[in-house]
This record gives structure tokens, sequence and C-alpha cells, in this order.
């Protein structure tokens, strides 16, 4: 049994056109319900904007040259009169729209199994003459789409499907479509939290049911997704927070890794459980040598360092090894890093997610060989505020960001893909309430005038708020741009513009532009304010009132964070309580 593509066309509009996330949910069960249980995993992935999980790396690299060429021999029409039609539109989408309406209907019909598979053959078509078998690909399907379809064939292979379907929402359908109701999200979503692979969970969930998704298991290969932290501004408060005891860590000013291990493959993830390991083949031989296990998946920091002196470098220089795939070996050259591993998740057929810590650091310390490149993260553990204070001073000194203190109770289990208070961060700057850095996500712009005519004067910037699964303004952001910054916002944000607000952003205030919550900028504040214009904590301290930042400023850009890993509400409500109690 197959799907017509027609029909997901359809309720992809529909989704599109709600600002109403109750709305999208609803038409995503819909097509959900109306899914072929073999078809089931490729239209999750089609709708997310993709072929495969991210962290596979396959993309259909198909440039805005190729589609209009695709365009031009599905159509008959000249270059000139579809860039044209590009031009006034600014989506290749709505050009074949517009211009297919002007033929004979296609007699006929699209299926889904049609469009993923020519999308998979897109996806791995390469070498002589890939780009000509990638053109015709496309026309084909053109020639057979109707209008509508087109528009979202076309933003599909080009990355821009922009239909605002978040992770958490699809789980949500998911869950009332095959599970008997949003009450068993919680246990897709940790399935989720365990895999990466929202395709695969729906797969898992049509075949086996609640009780497979229940018998979800770690695999090496598929990355977990990673467990996050809150804040706390002082040592005692984050000693109180822990039952009186906790172990403290260097915080690494690095980049996060997930190391997987097998005898036939080393895979290393980003944070964003993107696929690095080819940009860094140096780990990937340390870590052969060091991990004592058949089977591991570790985590842990991966600095640059001087290799001079051996001093630590900050962040923004390992990330210069990032996106590499050329001159690969001169970088490993010029900007060695070294990896601090900190956690183990996976070992020889056990899942240690469910192991408290301690017994996790332990074992991590057993299948370790520390040597020049590989080391464990330092570790203090301790009940004495003073001595927490005195370790971080330690920390900051050795060129880290602070300490990350963690539980060691009998509850410490690695809550994959959530943020809570078994681990928490004390770093340097969250020590004076004017100097505190929030990561935000961008939701909006505001139109730039004078000298900033043509650009985006503002952006609107949000909190994530992840019990509702949703961003929640807290400031608007106009300083901090250099010049080059503010000329490349047009370009940076193109394919991230809507025309409405995104269903999973609140909002009291009326942006000149909205975005798709994707970007995360670091920002720097004076302090924070009850506000009556932005949603973050909204009667949450005060009734008709949400929290502002005052005075913020861009610190720097952080493409190593999803939206989802911003700064929560949660953590800005106890920045502002912990501001009061110092003034």
């Amino acid at each position: 049994m197959d799907l017509k593509y027609a029909l997901v066309a359809d309720l992809y509009e529909r989704i599109e056109t709600t600002s109403k996330r109750l709305e999208m949910t609803d038409h995503l069960v819909e097509l959900l319900k109306g899914t072929p249980k073999a078809l089931i995993g490729k239209v999750v992935y089609l709708t997310q904007g993709k072929l495969y999980p991210d962290f596979l790396g396959i993309e259909m690299g198909m440039a805005e040259r190729m589609v209009i060429d695709s365009i031009v021999k599905a159509t008959g029409v000249e270059e000139r009169e579809v860039v044209q039609s590009w031009k006034r539109s600014g989506d290749l989408g709505l050009t074949a729209e517009e211009l297919l309406k002007e033929k004979p209907p296609s007699k006929e019909t699209l299926t889904v199994e049609e469009v993923y598979e020519t999308f998979d053959r897109i996806a791995h078509t390469t070498g002589k003459g890939s780009v000509e078998v990638k053109v015709s690909l496309l026309a084909n399907l053109l020639k057979k789409a109707s209008p509508k379809e087109a528009r979202y064939l076309l933003r599909a292979v080009t990355g821009r499907l922009r239909l605002g379907v978040g992770d958490m929402t699809i789980l949500d359908a998911l869950a009332v479509a095959y599970a008997g109701g949003k009450r068993h999200r919680s246990a897709l979503e940790e399935a989720y939290n365990l895999s990466s692979d929202l395709g695969h969970v729906a797969e898992t969930l049509v075949d086996k049911g609640l009780e497979g998704i229940r018998r979800f298991e770690v695999t090496v290969g598929r990355p977990i997704r990673p467990m996050l932290a809150e804040r706390m501004p002082s040592a005692e408060e984050i000693l109180e927070r822990l039952g009186g005891k906790g172990a403290a860590e260097f915080k690494y000013d690095g980049l996060r890794i997930q190391a997987h291990l097998s005898p036939e493959r080393v895979f290393l993830f980003s944070r964003r459980l993107e696929n690095i390991t080819d940009q860094f083949p140096d780990v990937v031989k340390v870590l052969r040598g060091s991990v004592k296990a058949k089977e591991a998946i570790v985590e842990g920091e991966c600095v640059a360092v001087d290799p001079n002196t051996g001093d630590m470098f900050p962040f923004q220089m390992v990330s210069r090894r990032r996106g590499r795939k050329y001159e690969i070996t001169r970088m490993m050259e010029e900007i060695p890093v070294d990896i601090y591993l900190f956690d183990l998740l996976y070992l020889d057929g056990k899942d240690f997610t469910k192991v408290p810590y301690p017994q996790r650091r332990r074992e991590l310390e057993e299948i370790i060989q520390e040597g020049e490149r590989v080391k464990l993260a330092k570790q203090f553990i301790t009940d004495n505020r003073l001595e927490l204070d005195e370790y971080m001073d330690t920390a900051i000194e050795k060129g880290c960001e602070g300490l990350l203190v963690k539980s060691i109770d009998h509850e410490s289990i690695y809550t994959a893909g959530k943020r809570g208070f078994k681990w928490l961060k004390y770093k340097r700057e969250y020590k004076s309430e004017l100097a505190d850095t929030v990561d935000l996500v961008v939701v909006g712009g505001f139109a730039g005038r004078g000298k900033r005519a043509g650009t985006y004067g503002a952006l609107l910037m949000a909190a994530y708020n992840p019990k509702k699964d949703v961003f929640e303004t807290v400031s608007k952001l106009g300083t901090g741009f250099t010049d080059q910054d503010l000329a490349r916002l047009p370009k940076l944000f193109e394919n991230l513009r809507l025309d409405h607000r995104h269903p999973r952003v609140e909002s009291t205030m009326t942006a000149d532009q909205w975005f798709t919550p994707a970007k995360v900028l670091e920002v720097r504040g004076a302090e924070l304010t009850l506000s009556p214009s932005h949603t973050c904590a909204w009667n949450k301290i005060k009734e008709g009132a949400g929290l502002a930042i005052r005075f913020p400023r861009l610190e720097k850009w952080r493409e190593d964070k999803a939206p989802e890993d911003a700064t929560t509400v949660e953590e800005i409500i106890e920045m502002y309580q912990s501001q009061l109690k110092k003034i």
C-alpha cells in the first residue's frame, strides 16, 4: 500500500499556515494515521525535511542552480523566466508552483515511495556526470507533480521545507496516533533520547507497540542525546541543591564529543549530534589506543592546545577545525587537541545511562588508559563551600570555563536529552549579576533604520521552555554586532523566514519578520527585570509580567548549540531570584 504525495502536500500546507501548535499537532496526527505502516519512518523523515537522521550526514546536495535547470527541463520555460520568477518570490518552490499552473495537469500520480526513492538516488549520486543525473531525476518528479506538490518537493530538496515542526511535536503526534494519547509521549521521548532518530522510533512504535518502545536499547553508532546542566550562581547554593555533597569536574572550554567505539568503527558526534569523525582523525586514533573495551560509548571535551606550551586554547580555536573537508592534516598540526573524558554511557552490551554517576565514573576510570592526548576530566568530591570555590579558582587558572558539579546520589543517572539539577554549572561570570551570559534563540527580527537600513536593526531573542516545548521572548538584541555581522544577517536568516509567528514561539511583541527558531547566540546582559512585554516566565514572578534582560549585548554565535540547548526559562527564573538575594 502506498501513499499519494498530494495528501502529504495538502497537510504540509495546512501545517505551514497555522500559528497554533495544537492545530499543527492535529494535522500531524492526521498525516501519521493516514500513512501505511511500512512508510511511517520515511514520512517522519520527509516531514523533518530530511531523508535520514542528521547523524548520518546524508544530504540531497542540490544547489539552486541545479534546481533551476530541473524546472527548465520539466516545464520547458526559458531559464530567464524561471530566474525572474524566483527573484520575485525568493522561493524556488513557489516559482515551480507558479509555472506549473500554466501547464496541463499531469495524468500520473506521485507517491511518497517514489518521492523518497528519487530523493535518495539524488543524495547518493556522486562523481562525474552526477549534476546531469540529479537534474534529470528531479525534473522527472516535477513533470509528474501538481503545482502544490512541486512547491514542497523543491523546498525539501533545497533544505527549505520550513514547516516549523519540532521533534517534540512529532513525538506528541506519534503518541496520539499510535500509542493511545499524549500521556505516553515520555516513553517515546526516552527512546528518541537514546537513538536521536525519530524515524526509527516511529517504525519501532508501529511495529512493536509501546512495549517495543519500552525495551528500546542503546546502540553503538546511534548517538545518545546529551544530558544538559542547569546553572547556579554560588558554591553554597550548588551544594545545597545536591544534598550537601557533589563531584566537581573542570568545565573545559572545548567541543563536547560523544565517541562510539566498536571493533569495526569509531564514530565521533558533536553535541548537536553531527558526525564529525572525519574532522578529527587524531582523536579517533588516540581513543582506539586508550579505551580498553570491545564496545563503548564515552563522552568528553575536545580542547585545542598550544603545540608549544601545552596550554589550553578557548573554544573558538577548536571550532576552527569544525566543518573542514580539506587540509585536515595541516589543521591537526596547527591546532592539536586533547580529549578529556568525563562519562561512560555504554560498555560491552550494558546501558550505563541507567547507572548512578559514581559507578559510571569508576567504570570509566577502569577502561581508560590515560596518555598524552587522552585524559580523564579532573574531579574533586567535596561537601565544603570554601573547597569548591578554591577548586573553581584552580579550574580558571588552568584555562577552563569553571566547574560542572555533579550529583553523586543513587538517583544520579544519565538523563539523556534532558536538563536537570543533577548537573550544575558553576562558571566565573555567574558570580556577578551584571555579567551573566545566556544562550538565546533568534525568533524574529526588526527592520533596521538609518545606517542599518537594508538589514535587521535588532533581533527578538527567546529562552527555551522544555516543559511546553516553546520559546518565550526575553529581549530585543541590537548591540554587539560587527558591521560584518549586520551585513550578513539578511542572508543568514533568509532560509528561516516565516510569514507568521512560529507555532512554538510565545510572544506578545510583533516582529517585522518572524523566523523558525534555529540560531543560538550567547548574550551578556546587565540585569534581569520584570517586563510587561516579554513572555519569559509569564505570571511566574508577578501576575501580568514576564522577565527581560536589560542592556543585552551579543557575545558570540553558538553554532555548536541547537535551539533546544538554549538557556531555559527555569534558569532565567533562578538567575533572577539569585540576583534579588544580592540586592
